[in-house]
């Protein structure tokens, strides 16, 4: 992340998390520049508390999560203007595919094209960014919607789950071919399960679970996990793709989806809608957003349901919690959530999915 010893450093993560214990405490340490630890949301006591702390402080360098930026979509530009940013000369994201509308508002929006908003991809287990933008080398060009290339060290591929190579733009399983020092090497007291689960899956292969592709010019493109799949009729789509869709509409702040059962087309589209401020929910805004959804994916991305919502179930990593989308459309327990950020969010979930039932059955 170039960072370097005169950096006023802000890493927007839970401590307890990987992200926290990487770089808001190791690297700067390791540097010899100033971090700032923060806890609690970044949109409290008001809407411009992050922006308030990063200008406050003269931050430099900032390092969040796209599900805090899509939070922050929610408010007003005013928010974010009114305070002076002119320190920030760094600005990276990773714990979720950066959507490119979302990508589009900090770059051009909030930055107005000062900076480059540069996207990652990596993992706890892996100890650092596999995808990215080389930047303390030298800043390539940025697509957004991309994590970015293998980064120096990384010898990535995608393939198929019997270990064919998948070619350009195909869709498959995003693995690495061989390990790396920072690459953990066992899981404590299991490491039958990290040989199963990691090495195993595709034998020869660590198994990242994610699905995605490359592009002709070596940049990865993530579209979810390889669980959070959807299939409707003989397409397969990535959770990620349809929440991007869901975000090119200026109503959307954010949006969670998944798979419910469809007695026709195998499974069909159940989404759960944050709505930015200003906007109310209404059956003619469900028609406008279904309508750009789509328009950006097409006929066969058949979505069943929208829900309106407060807010989603997220770990405190900044992660959108899929699964247990999938538990409230399924009636099934959500099995552990000792991770999640705000246990409210399941009870609002769970009541809107309620009352979408209760009309359809009426």
């Amino acid at each position: 992340f170039d960072l370097k010893k005169d950096d006023i450093w802000w890493a927007s993560s839970d401590i307890g998390w990987i992200v926290g214990h990487s770089y808001i405490v190791y690297a700067p340490l390791i540097v010899g520049c100033t971090t700032i630890a923060y806890e609690g949301a970044i949109d409290y006591p008001t809407p411009d508390a992050f922006w308030k702390i990063a200008s406050s402080n003269k931050v430099s360098g900032i390092f969040t999560s796209p599900t805090a930026l899509r939070s922050l979509m929610r408010y007003d530009l005013s928010y974010t203007k009114k305070h002076d940013l002119a320190s920030i000369t760094k600005f990276f994201s990773a714990g979720e595919v950066l959507n490119p509308s979302v990508w589009e508002w900090i770059q051009k929006e909030v930055f107005e094209d000062r900076i480059s908003v540069i996207d990652n991809m990596w993992q706890t287990e892996t100890g650092a960014p596999l995808f990215g933008n080389p930047v303390g080398i030298g800043l390539s060009s940025i697509k957004p919607g991309s994590s970015g290339i293998a980064l120096p060290g990384i010898d990535a591929d995608v393939i198929t789950m019997d270990g064919k190579k998948c070619g350009i733009r195909e869709k498959g399983i995003v693995v690495l071919k061989k390990p790396f020092p920072s690459l953990i090497s066992t899981l404590w007291n299991n490491p039958e399960r990290y040989k199963k689960d990691y090495w195993e899956k595709i034998p020869g292969y660590y198994f990242t679970g994610d699905t995605g592709y490359v592009d002709e010019d070596g940049y990865y493109w993530f579209i979810g996990r390889s669980d959070e799949v959807i299939k409707i009729a003989a397409h397969r789509i990535g959770t990620i793709e349809v929440e991007s869709a869901f975000l090119k509409h200026s109503a959307v702040a954010e949006v969670g989806v998944t798979g419910r059962p469809d007695p026709i087309r195998g499974e069909v589209i159940s989404a759960f809608v944050v709505l930015r401020n200003g906007f109310e929910s209404s059956e003619k805004l469900s028609a406008e957003i279904l309508k750009t959804v789509r328009k950006n994916l097409g006929a066969f991305a058949v979505i069943g349901d929208i829900n309106f919502v407060d807010m989603l179930p997220k770990t405190r990593s900044g992660k959108i919690m899929r699964r247990i989308l999938k538990a409230v459309v399924l009636n099934k327990n959500p099995g552990d959530i000792s991770t999640i950020e705000e246990s409210g969010s399941i009870e609002d979930i769970k009541r809107v999915w309620e009352e979408f039932k209760s009309k359809i059955q009426s």
